[in-house]
């Protein structure tokens, strides 16, 4: 009984060691293999959204590493594939989008933010500046009783 276990285990044991291994693709050159790290690491996985095509085992990153290969092989240009992959999947894949006028306030909120940021930090310091600057005049019946408190204390420091 023993042996015909450990025979099932044996037969099973491939199967369950079985990997998913990624595409090994064959590059003319180590300046093409580059171009398509560049490319694969450049564009956005649309399932994973947080996530470029190299790194991401989905599906249809998997797809999308295909086409670039593939592309690339076809002799197609860096501009070309992601053109292609973009008409296929939307601007999302794109981690640096094109500056249009549908993308300004992309790129303008952080220049926006920091401007912000500096005209708040300024307006602050301005404020604080001119409160230190215009101190209220003392009306003489206070003016007498701080010398009262100063005289009394001075009195009591010196016993």
């Amino acid at each position: 009984m023993l042996r015909i276990v450990c025979l099932l285990v044996a037969m099973m044991a491939p199967g369950m060691t079985a990997a998913d291994v990624d595409a090994v693709y064959d590059f003319d050159s180590r300046s093409e293999e580059q171009r398509y790290q560049n490319l694969i690491s450049e564009l956005r996985c649309p399932k994973c959204q947080n996530q470029n095509i190299a790194d991401s085992n989905s599906p249809i990153s998997k797809d999308m590493r295909n086409a670039v290969y593939q592309m690339m092989l076809d002799g197609k240009s860096n501009d070309d594939i992601v053109d292609s992959l973009v008409g296929r999947f939307g601007e999302f894949v794109k981690y640096k989008p094109d500056l249009e006028s549908r993308t300004f306030v992309l790129w303008a909120t952080p220049f926006i933010a920091v401007l912000g940021g500096i005209l708040l930090v300024v307006g602050v310091v301005i404020r604080s500046r001119r409160a230190g600057m215009a101190a209220p005049e003392l009306s003489a019946e206070e003016q007498a009783r701080i010398d009262k408190m100063l005289a009394e204390r001075n009195q009591n420091g010196n016993d």
